[in-house]
Protein backbone atom coordinates (compact mmCIF):
# COMPACT_ATOMS: atom_id res chain seq x y z
CA UNK A 1 0.00 0.00 0.00
CA UNK A 2 1.66 3.37 -1.21
CA UNK A 3 2.71 5.62 1.70
CA UNK A 4 0.44 8.95 1.74
CA UNK A 5 1.68 11.61 0.75
CA UNK A 6 2.77 14.46 3.21
CA UNK A 7 0.68 17.57 3.64
CA UNK A 8 2.15 20.44 1.59
CA UNK A 9 3.91 22.91 3.72
CA UNK A 10 2.18 26.01 4.79
CA UNK A 11 2.35 29.01 2.62
CA UNK A 12 4.63 31.75 3.73
CA UNK A 13 2.55 34.78 4.25
CA UNK A 14 4.33 37.97 4.96
CA UNK A 15 3.88 38.00 8.68
CA UNK A 16 4.90 41.62 9.11
CA UNK A 17 0.63 43.68 8.86
CA UNK A 18 -0.66 40.71 11.68
CA UNK A 19 2.22 40.99 13.90
CA UNK A 20 1.98 44.74 13.86
CA UNK A 21 -1.92 44.57 14.77
CA UNK A 22 -1.15 42.15 17.29
CA UNK A 23 1.76 44.47 18.90
CA UNK A 24 -1.04 47.73 18.73
CA UNK A 25 -3.04 45.27 21.14
CA UNK A 26 -0.45 43.85 23.71
CA UNK A 27 2.48 45.58 23.99
CA UNK A 28 4.03 46.27 27.43
CA UNK A 29 4.87 49.61 28.68
CA UNK A 30 7.80 49.45 29.38
CA UNK A 31 9.51 53.00 29.99
CA UNK A 32 12.49 52.58 27.35
CA UNK A 33 9.35 52.59 25.03
CA UNK A 34 8.06 55.41 26.27
CA UNK A 35 7.67 59.29 24.63
CA UNK A 36 10.13 60.77 26.64
CA UNK A 37 12.78 58.16 25.96
CA UNK A 38 16.38 59.38 25.33
CA UNK A 39 18.80 57.80 22.65
CA UNK A 40 20.70 57.10 26.25
CA UNK A 41 18.03 55.40 27.97
CA UNK A 42 17.25 52.96 25.05
CA UNK A 43 21.27 52.03 25.10
CA UNK A 44 21.43 51.64 28.46
CA UNK A 45 18.52 49.18 28.13
CA UNK A 46 20.11 47.04 25.76
CA UNK A 47 22.89 46.70 27.44
CA UNK A 48 21.47 45.40 30.53
CA UNK A 49 18.59 43.50 28.78
CA UNK A 50 21.33 41.15 27.17
CA UNK A 51 20.47 37.95 29.22
CA UNK A 52 18.51 39.37 31.99
CA UNK A 53 14.73 39.12 32.04
CA UNK A 54 12.93 42.31 32.21
CA UNK A 55 11.55 41.90 35.57
CA UNK A 56 14.91 42.59 37.15
CA UNK A 57 15.84 44.54 34.46
CA UNK A 58 13.18 47.36 34.58
CA UNK A 59 13.66 48.74 38.35
CA UNK A 60 17.59 49.01 37.79
CA UNK A 61 16.94 50.84 34.69
CA UNK A 62 14.89 53.52 36.62
CA UNK A 63 17.59 54.28 39.40
CA UNK A 64 20.43 53.94 36.77
CA UNK A 65 18.95 56.73 34.64
CA UNK A 66 17.89 58.70 37.77
CA UNK A 67 21.25 58.46 38.81
CA UNK A 68 23.47 59.08 35.55
CA UNK A 69 20.80 60.59 33.10
CA UNK A 70 23.61 61.18 29.99
CA UNK A 71 26.45 59.74 29.04
CA UNK A 72 28.59 62.55 31.10
CA UNK A 73 27.03 61.75 34.28
CA UNK A 74 28.02 57.82 33.57
CA UNK A 75 31.22 58.92 32.42
CA UNK A 76 32.19 60.65 35.62
CA UNK A 77 31.36 58.29 38.44
CA UNK A 78 33.46 56.28 40.34
CA UNK A 79 33.63 52.78 38.65
CA UNK A 80 33.32 51.39 42.12
CA UNK A 81 29.72 52.95 42.30
CA UNK A 82 28.76 51.98 38.75
CA UNK A 83 29.43 48.39 39.95
CA UNK A 84 27.40 48.72 43.04
CA UNK A 85 24.61 50.30 41.15
CA UNK A 86 25.30 47.25 38.55
CA UNK A 87 24.28 44.87 41.72
CA UNK A 88 22.59 41.63 40.49
CA UNK A 89 22.30 42.40 36.50
CA UNK A 90 24.87 39.46 35.78
CA UNK A 91 27.92 39.58 33.89
CA UNK A 92 29.43 42.73 35.21
CA UNK A 93 31.89 43.19 32.48
CA UNK A 94 28.63 45.11 30.68
CA UNK A 95 28.34 47.57 33.35
CA UNK A 96 32.58 48.54 32.75
CA UNK A 97 31.69 48.59 28.84
CA UNK A 98 28.86 50.96 29.32
CA UNK A 99 30.87 53.40 31.28
CA UNK A 100 33.94 53.06 28.23
CA UNK A 101 30.66 53.20 25.71
CA UNK A 102 29.90 56.53 28.12
CA UNK A 103 33.54 58.06 27.67
CA UNK A 104 33.70 57.27 24.80
CA UNK A 105 30.54 58.93 23.69
CA UNK A 106 31.17 62.22 25.63
CA UNK A 107 35.03 62.22 24.20
CA UNK A 108 34.14 61.84 20.32
CA UNK A 109 30.68 62.48 19.66
CA UNK A 110 30.06 65.32 22.16
CA UNK A 111 28.00 63.34 24.85
CA UNK A 112 24.79 61.84 22.63
CA UNK A 113 24.26 58.64 21.31
CA UNK A 114 24.70 58.79 17.48
CA UNK A 115 22.18 57.26 14.91
CA UNK A 116 25.04 56.14 12.74
CA UNK A 117 24.77 51.91 12.36
CA UNK A 118 28.83 52.29 12.04
CA UNK A 119 29.16 54.70 14.42
CA UNK A 120 27.54 52.97 16.87
CA UNK A 121 29.63 49.55 16.12
CA UNK A 122 32.62 51.79 16.88
CA UNK A 123 31.32 52.29 21.06
CA UNK A 124 32.97 49.62 23.60
CA UNK A 125 30.95 46.78 24.11
CA UNK A 126 28.16 47.38 21.26
CA UNK A 127 28.17 44.22 18.64
CA UNK A 128 25.74 44.16 14.90
CA UNK A 129 22.46 43.54 17.38
CA UNK A 130 22.76 46.42 19.78
CA UNK A 131 23.25 48.74 17.30
CA UNK A 132 20.67 47.88 14.97
CA UNK A 133 18.32 48.03 17.83
CA UNK A 134 19.23 51.78 19.05
CA UNK A 135 18.58 52.79 15.85
CA UNK A 136 15.10 51.74 14.90
CA UNK A 137 14.29 52.05 18.94
CA UNK A 138 15.76 55.14 20.08
CA UNK A 139 15.73 56.82 16.23
CA UNK A 140 12.75 55.21 14.89
CA UNK A 141 15.33 54.33 11.94
CA UNK A 142 15.08 51.15 9.59
CA UNK A 143 17.00 48.27 10.60
CA UNK A 144 17.97 44.45 10.62
CA UNK A 145 17.02 43.68 13.97
CA UNK A 146 17.78 40.37 15.06
CA UNK A 147 17.68 39.08 18.86
CA UNK A 148 16.91 35.69 19.86
CA UNK A 149 12.57 36.14 20.48
CA UNK A 150 12.89 37.25 16.52
CA UNK A 151 15.16 34.49 15.42
CA UNK A 152 13.01 32.16 17.08
CA UNK A 153 9.96 33.89 15.53
CA UNK A 154 10.99 33.54 11.89
CA UNK A 155 12.43 30.18 12.62
CA UNK A 156 9.11 28.55 13.25
CA UNK A 157 6.57 31.11 10.83
CA UNK A 158 8.89 31.22 8.26
CA UNK A 159 11.22 27.79 7.85
CA UNK A 160 8.98 25.75 9.53
CA UNK A 161 11.73 24.60 12.84
CA UNK A 162 11.67 24.75 16.44
CA UNK A 163 14.56 26.84 17.19
CA UNK A 164 17.10 28.59 14.81
CA UNK A 165 20.34 27.26 14.01
CA UNK A 166 22.82 27.96 17.33
CA UNK A 167 24.71 30.11 15.38
CA UNK A 168 23.15 33.27 13.16
CA UNK A 169 23.78 32.55 9.40
CA UNK A 170 24.24 34.96 6.76
CA UNK A 171 21.11 33.37 4.91
CA UNK A 172 19.20 34.09 8.05
CA UNK A 173 20.07 37.63 8.22
CA UNK A 174 19.61 37.99 4.36
CA UNK A 175 15.69 36.12 5.19
CA UNK A 176 15.21 38.57 7.96
CA UNK A 177 16.50 41.86 6.38
CA UNK A 178 14.02 40.75 3.02
CA UNK A 179 11.18 41.31 5.73
CA UNK A 180 11.73 44.47 7.50
CA UNK A 181 9.60 47.01 5.66
CA UNK A 182 11.22 50.01 3.19
CA UNK A 183 9.87 52.86 5.31
CA UNK A 184 11.79 53.80 8.58
CA UNK A 185 8.67 54.03 11.02
CA UNK A 186 7.25 50.59 9.88
CA UNK A 187 10.38 49.07 10.27
CA UNK A 188 11.13 50.15 13.61
CA UNK A 189 7.77 48.81 14.71
CA UNK A 190 8.04 45.67 13.41
CA UNK A 191 11.54 45.13 15.00
CA UNK A 192 9.76 46.05 18.22
CA UNK A 193 7.09 44.03 17.48
CA UNK A 194 8.52 40.81 16.25
CA UNK A 195 10.65 41.02 19.14
CA UNK A 196 7.27 41.22 21.18
CA UNK A 197 5.89 38.24 19.97
CA UNK A 198 9.20 36.03 20.43
CA UNK A 199 8.84 37.50 24.23
CA UNK A 200 5.48 36.48 24.95
CA UNK A 201 4.13 34.41 22.82
CA UNK A 202 6.44 32.33 20.37
CA UNK A 203 8.51 31.69 23.77
CA UNK A 204 11.14 28.70 23.57
CA UNK A 205 9.36 26.35 25.92
CA UNK A 206 5.99 26.93 26.19
CA UNK A 207 4.77 28.49 22.91
CA UNK A 208 1.11 30.44 23.06
CA UNK A 209 0.36 29.00 19.63
CA UNK A 210 -3.29 29.61 19.82
CA UNK A 211 -3.04 33.34 20.83
CA UNK A 212 -0.16 33.78 18.14
CA UNK A 213 -1.33 36.04 15.05
CA UNK A 214 0.66 34.17 12.72
CA UNK A 215 -1.25 30.84 13.52
CA UNK A 216 -2.90 30.43 10.02
CA UNK A 217 0.34 30.43 8.22
CA UNK A 218 3.07 29.07 10.88
CA UNK A 219 4.88 26.40 9.08
CA UNK A 220 5.93 24.92 12.22
CA UNK A 221 2.58 25.00 13.67
CA UNK A 222 1.48 23.27 10.31
CA UNK A 223 4.31 20.89 10.26
CA UNK A 224 2.91 19.32 13.78
CA UNK A 225 5.66 21.79 15.80
CA UNK A 226 8.78 19.10 14.99
CA UNK A 227 10.85 19.20 17.89
CA UNK A 228 14.16 20.99 17.72
CA UNK A 229 17.03 19.49 15.52
CA UNK A 230 19.60 20.68 17.08
CA UNK A 231 18.73 19.63 20.39
CA UNK A 232 22.02 17.85 21.43
CA UNK A 233 23.90 21.23 20.83
CA UNK A 234 22.24 23.52 23.08
CA UNK A 235 23.52 22.40 26.57
CA UNK A 236 22.37 23.59 29.38
CA UNK A 237 25.42 25.42 31.28
CA UNK A 238 25.71 24.42 34.69
CA UNK A 239 25.77 27.25 37.66
CA UNK A 240 26.41 25.67 41.27
CA UNK A 241 30.12 25.19 41.59
CA UNK A 242 31.38 26.99 38.59
CA UNK A 243 33.94 29.89 38.34
CA UNK A 244 30.69 32.12 37.26
CA UNK A 245 29.03 31.20 40.51
CA UNK A 246 32.73 31.82 42.44
CA UNK A 247 32.65 35.20 41.05
CA UNK A 248 29.24 36.45 41.38
CA UNK A 249 30.12 35.56 45.07
CA UNK A 250 33.63 37.46 45.22
CA UNK A 251 31.90 40.57 43.69
CA UNK A 252 28.84 39.93 46.00
CA UNK A 253 31.32 40.23 48.90
CA UNK A 254 33.39 43.43 47.89
CA UNK A 255 30.03 45.68 46.84
CA UNK A 256 29.09 45.07 50.46
CA UNK A 257 32.35 45.80 52.30
CA UNK A 258 33.07 49.46 52.64
CA UNK A 259 36.58 48.98 52.73
CA UNK A 260 38.90 46.70 51.19
CA UNK A 261 38.73 43.24 52.42
CA UNK A 262 41.88 41.05 53.39
CA UNK A 263 42.54 38.15 51.19
CA UNK A 264 42.15 35.83 54.23
CA UNK A 265 38.42 37.19 54.36
CA UNK A 266 37.63 36.63 51.22
CA UNK A 267 36.78 32.57 52.05
CA UNK A 268 33.73 34.48 53.46
CA UNK A 269 32.74 34.30 49.78
CA UNK A 270 34.03 30.85 48.76
CA UNK A 271 35.96 28.03 50.75
CA UNK A 272 37.88 26.26 48.04
CA UNK A 273 41.02 28.13 48.34
CA UNK A 274 42.62 27.10 44.73
CA UNK A 275 39.29 27.91 42.48
CA UNK A 276 38.82 31.17 44.78
CA UNK A 277 41.99 32.07 43.54
CA UNK A 278 41.75 31.41 40.22
CA UNK A 279 38.84 33.18 39.89
CA UNK A 280 39.80 36.52 41.68
CA UNK A 281 42.65 36.99 39.54
CA UNK A 282 40.39 36.39 36.62
CA UNK A 283 38.68 39.58 37.98
CA UNK A 284 41.91 41.65 38.47
CA UNK A 285 42.34 40.66 35.14
CA UNK A 286 38.84 42.01 33.91
CA UNK A 287 39.04 45.10 35.49
CA UNK A 288 36.22 44.27 37.90
CA UNK A 289 38.34 43.95 41.13
CA UNK A 290 41.50 45.65 42.34
CA UNK A 291 44.44 44.18 44.17
CA UNK A 292 45.95 46.08 46.98
CA UNK A 293 48.97 46.44 48.97
CA UNK A 294 49.04 47.18 52.42
CA UNK A 295 50.66 46.69 55.82
CA UNK A 296 48.55 43.38 56.38
CA UNK A 297 49.51 41.40 53.38
CA UNK A 298 47.16 42.17 49.74
CA UNK A 299 43.38 42.83 49.83
CA UNK A 300 40.49 43.13 47.01
CA UNK A 301 38.38 46.58 46.47
CA UNK A 302 36.23 47.62 43.77
CA UNK A 303 38.08 49.86 41.19
CA UNK A 304 38.13 52.90 42.53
Amino acid sequence: MPTPAAPPPAPVVDPVAPVLAWYDEHARELPWRAPDRTPWGVLVSEVMLQQTPVARVEPAWRAWLERWPTPADLAAAPTSDVLRAWDRLGYPRRALRLQECARVLVERHGGHVPDDEAALLTLPGIGAYTAAAVRAFAFGRRAVVLDTNVRRVLARAVDGVALPAPAQTVAEVARAAALVPADDATAARWAQASMELGALVCTARAPRCPQCPLASSCRWLAAGRPDDAHAHRRRAQPWAGTDRQVRGRVMALLRGAPEPVPAAALSDAWPDTAQRDRCVRSLVADGLVAELDTPDGPAYALPA
